[in-house]
């Protein structure tokens, strides 16, 4: 046993209070390592018994019970080849196998084998060998972990959902206000040019019309209709003037991305069941947080950068920086999408993720709290099923993940502070389409 111990301490019973530090403490060795939880929240079932990595299987013998031969008898000495034999019978076996021997029955195959006669009808003893084998290899794979039917159909329900409403071809992004990347450089990009990140990528359809700017698209309208058609927004007066030259293309970006979030959320199962005041205040506060773990889909660790499409539509921090974002929010967002890269989540694990991101309880606004928590639970305990079945050794995988929705607390509350700074001087805010002002800024007068 490693001498490491992790420990996590939960002093809250919401998600939301991993946020505000009472997450203490994650420590990860590079050993076999033991977990203890001691008070957790119900969103953590799996963690509330010691988790052990010992080598010992689950259904080995305890050492003071007598261990008995299941071929003849004798006291066995433990597993061998996937059956509880004696050193006799283990020798025996493994001597037939590489000499490929054949033998005969002298007793028609009626002999009943024990430790005594074991040597009079080497066949029957083979028989016996492999027959062993089999129920141990048989009793062992009914024992391993399984999703049910019930669970399988909930996941294939998700995967679904994000195919619907996330495009990775990105053909809709030629929709959008086209990226101008030129413009003095500010201070915030100058600095990012030595850290190359960003970008928000989401898809479906989307439909910018400047002419349609009178047209306001809000939350609500979205949540009672679900439309492939986007929020409208002012055209740019004159991006290549302006400093923030890129505001208008990624305003755009994420209008479109908030729409497919709300496409999503509609499709997991149970949420058109909440009250729609409770669909708003989920969507309202989790929407960005949902949007960046959906952009690590397009997170290239080599060069740091989100590549949506063609070489138009490939965003470094340098480019985030000229639609208002500072150093402040995209530092830690790189290094959330590296970490969240690195986890290395199946589909199935990152769709779950972002439908127990989006099913927070602890949300401003939520008023329904049992409800949606038991949605949450729900996929919760899911998605550690899927990690049992899919991940022998990923003990710490829940632990990890959880970890990032932690993280996105805090970008979440320093990206609502920037945009609602933009929203706030009327130079810029004229560039947000009004879903991004109703649900980032202020409201659009």
């Amino acid at each position: 046993m490693c001498a490491c111990i992790c420990v996590l301490f939960y002093s809250s019973i919401s998600i939301g209070s991993l946020y505000k530090g009472h997450y203490r403490a994650l420590s990860v060795c590079s050993g076999t390592c033991t977990v203890f939880v001691l008070k957790t929240h119900p969103l953590f079932p799996l963690m509330k018994s010691t988790v052990t990595t010992s080598t010992q299987a689950p259904d080995e013998f305890d050492r003071n019970v007598p261990r008995i031969c299941g071929v003849c008898g004798d006291k066995a000495t433990g597993f061998h080849f996937n059956a509880m034999t004696c050193e006799g019978c283990k020798g025996f076996f493994r001597r037939s196998m590489k000499r490929k021997a054949t033998f005969t029955c002298p007793f028609n195959g009626n002999c009943t084998i024990t430790k005594d006669n074991r040597r009079h009808c080497q066949i029957s003893v083979l028989k016996d060998l492999i027959q062993r084998r089999k129920e141990e290899e048989a009793q062992k794979e009914a024992q391993k972990p399984r999703l049910t039917e019930e669970q399988r159909k909930i996941i294939n329900t998700l995967v679904e959902a994000h195919h619907k409403t996330y495009d990775d071809s990105y053909s809709d992004f030629y929709r959008f206000r086209p990226p101008v990347r030129e413009g003095p450089v500010t201070r915030s990009a100058s600095r990012a040019a030595s850290l190359h990140s960003l970008s928000d990528a989401s898809s479906d359809s989307f439909s910018h019309s400047p002419e349609s700017g009178d047209s306001k698209m809000n939350l609500s309208s979205l949540l009672m209709m679900y439309q492939d058609q986007g929020a409208s927004s002012p055209e740019s007066p004159d991006e290549n003037g302006s400093r923030l030259s890129m505001l208008p293309h990624l305003a755009d970006l994420v209008s479109y991305s908030i729409q497919k979030v709300i496409g999503f959320a509609k499709m997991i199962p149970g949420f058109r069941e909440l009250t729609a005041e409770d669909q708003i205040a989920l969507l309202k506060s989790s929407v960005i947080e949902v949007i960046m773990l959906r952009s690590n889909q397009s997170f290239n660790l080599e060069d740091m950068s989100w590549s949506c499409g063609g070489p138009e539509f490939k965003y470094c921090v340098n480019d985030v920086t000229k639609a208002g974002h500072t150093l402040e929010l995209l530092e830690p967002l790189v290094k959330f999408q590296v970490g969240l890269k690195k986890l290395n989540l199946h589909e199935e694990e990152h769709v779950l993720l972002m439908a127990i991101c989006l099913l927070s309880p602890d949300r401003p606004g939520v008023q329904d709290h049992a409800r949606v928590e038991a949605l949450q639970d729900q996929l919760s305990e899911l998605l550690q099923a899927y990690i049992r079945v899919h991940h022998s050794g990923g003990h710490l995988l829940y632990a990890k993940m959880i970890q990032k929705l932690a993280d996105l607390r805090s970008l979440n509350e320093e990206h609502s502070k920037q945009y609602r700074s933009l929203s706030f001087q009327p130079e810029h805010s004229t560039q947000l389409t009004p879903l991004v002002l109703e649900v980032f800024g202020g409201q659009v007068t």
